[in-house]
């Protein structure tokens, strides 16, 4: 003797999911980098949450320098054809404009090393790729704050 099912009893599926059975499941995805012998069991750290969080808030931080910047230097000073070694070393002059400067240069050169270092990570598949770029990536970034914060403390408008 037969039951029959009632069209109430029945699972209906709608949508995506219709495609997908028992018989036929859904496709498997792979994690994009899986563990292997070399990798240390303790890798969770905090360092991209932190990364992310420094990218939002220098960010926000870059985007009052520049807009400062942009409309003290360029709006209120009287435009690009002030711009000059004598307009430099008027500004920098006072330590308000060298911290100013100090700030924008570090925060530009931490924020856009920090992005591209996650670009890195996205797109290069092989470790030794990864490892090349990243310090190419971090000896320039490290070479322009050196040099450019130099520059910003050791201006002499007396040069001749």
């Amino acid at each position: 003797m037969a039951t029959e099912v009632s069209p109430a009893d029945e699972l209906q599926l709608t949508g995506s999911s219709a495609a997908y059975s028992p018989d036929n499941p859904a496709p498997v995805i792979e994690p994009p980098r899986a563990r292997t012998k070399r990798t240390p069991r303790a890798t969770r750290t905090n360092f991209e949450l932190y990364g992310w969080l420094f990218m939002r808030l220098s960010g926000v931080v870059l985007v009052v320098l520049v807009i400062g910047h942009l409309l003290i230097q360029l709006v209120l000073d009287g435009g690009v054809t002030k711009v000059g070694f004598a307009f430099v070393a008027g500004r920098w002059a006072s330590p308000f404009w060298q911290y100013w400067d100090l700030a924008m240069l570090w925060l530009a050169m931490l924020h856009g090393g920090n992005g591209l270092r996650t670009v890195i990570n996205d797109y290069a598949e092989q470790p030794n790729t990864r490892v090349w770029l990243k310090t190419i990536l971090f000896t320039a970034v490290a070479f322009t704050i050196v040099l450019g914060s130099l520059v910003i403390f050791t201006f002499d408008p007396n040069i001749r």
